[in-house]
């Protein structure tokens, strides 16, 4: 199969869809394998490395796109490389489609077959291609917000883990699943005091054995939020509804409950965000104010450590790109299990429960698809 691996283009997304490693894997299977220049060269992959590893080295992006069979990146495409995409072809990615109608419409006008990381399940309904992804964001969250804080920032000049004398700030995790069992990690070690809330009773009993209840667990309601928001210095938005938008849970209103100066981090923003003021921002403007609170809604989070967060990503995708480039996608959507949830889009049609109910379109079936009559 021809596979090519674009150059990102997002604003500041230094990640890359595959590393030197996999492509050597891939060739070594008889694929062909383009990767464009400079694809990798920001976190220290130069075009030599993967031309060792048996890679092409292509410069222009459009002609990559027009000549695969699979494309592998990490970050949607943004519309001009929607417009190189065509029947026939295979996009592998995160696509977030849910949150962004001007994507979608674009990869349902090409009539591409678009996978997406973040719905692929696992054989425990977890999601593999999202977690290592949510890791690093769950543990980010939590240093860009104590960055935040700071006064300079427009924090309240808050150290999150205080001194000997003086009590450390407070920290609530709105979500317990893996980004906000990361970001519960990292403020508890740094000393914060830390409370997380979910609508799952056993997930929570989970965390109260994960951190031996030094970290405060509490059941999600509107009621909960309202009186933890009052108590908090930083609160971190880690919800996630598989393939749908973000719930919002935090509204305008209830920002006056924060204190002043106080630091909200919307790790869901790809998903829309989940609080009602959130909106996309860019590493290189990451934080606005709104009534007196400061929000960081940076969309790429991981980008910011792009070379851990490619070697994590590419260690959970190369199972699958070596599925789709051996067996071809039907095959292996059928073959691997939990991989069938991944399509999103395919020849004009959205298979993805929470992409058509976010646009009220049609919902194509998936069954019918994969068991023609």
């Amino acid at each position: 199969m021809r596979i090519g691996v674009p150059r990102e283009i997002k604003v500041h997304e230094y990640r890359v869809g595959m590393t030197p490693m996999g492509v050597r894997e891939l060739v070594g299977q008889g694929h062909t394998v383009t990767v464009q220049h400079d694809a990798g060269s920001a976190i220290g992959f130069d075009d030599d490395a993967y031309r060792e590893a048996g890679a092409r080295i292509i410069d222009d992006a459009e002609t990559l796109y027009r000549e695969a069979e699979l494309i592998v990146k990490v970050k949607e495409p943004q519309l001009n490389e929607c417009a190189w995409l065509d029947v026939g072809q295979v996009l592998f990615t995160y696509l977030h489609l849910a949150a962004d109608r001007a994507q979608t419409d674009a990869l349902l006008e090409s009539g591409c077959t678009a996978i997406a990381y973040e719905t692929i399940e696992d054989r425990h309904g977890g999601l593999p291609l999202l977690a290592p992804m949510s890791e690093v964001a769950g543990r980010m969250a939590v240093q860009a917000g104590a960055h935040c804080l700071e006064r300079e920032q427009g924090g309240r000049g808050v150290l999150l883990s205080g001194v000997p004398g003086v009590s450390p700030g407070r920290v609530l995790v709105i979500g317990g699943g893996v980004v906000g069992s990361q970001a519960a990690r990292i403020a508890h070690g740094m000393g914060a005091q830390v409370t997380i809330l979910d609508k799952s009773l056993p997930r929570l009993r989970e965390l109260d054995d994960l951190f031996g209840g030094q970290v405060r667990t509490l059941y999600s309601t509107g009621d909960n939020i309202r009186q933890q928001l009052a108590q908090s210095d930083l609160v971190i938005g880690a919800v996630l509804v598989p393939g749908a938008r973000a719930p919002k849970l935090v509204t305008r209103d209830m920002l006056s409950l924060l204190p002043a100066g106080a630091v909200l981090v919307d790790v869901a923003i790809d998903q829309g965000g989940c609080f009602e003021t959130s909106r996309p921002t860019t590493h290189a403007d990451p934080i606005f104010e709104v009534d007196g609170i400061v929000h960081y809604c940076v969309a790429n989070m991981p980008g910011a450590v792009a070379r851990t967060a490619t070697f994590a990503l590419a260690n959970a995708t190369l199972p699958y790109v070596e599925a789709l480039a051996n067996r071809g996608w039907r095959e292996a959507l059928a073959a691997v299990p939990g991989f069938a949830p991944g399509l999103n889009v395919h020849a004009g049609e959205i298979y993805c429960p929470g992409v058509a109910a976010a646009f009220e379109r049609p919902l194509a079936d998936l069954d019918a698809l994969q068991n023609p009559a």
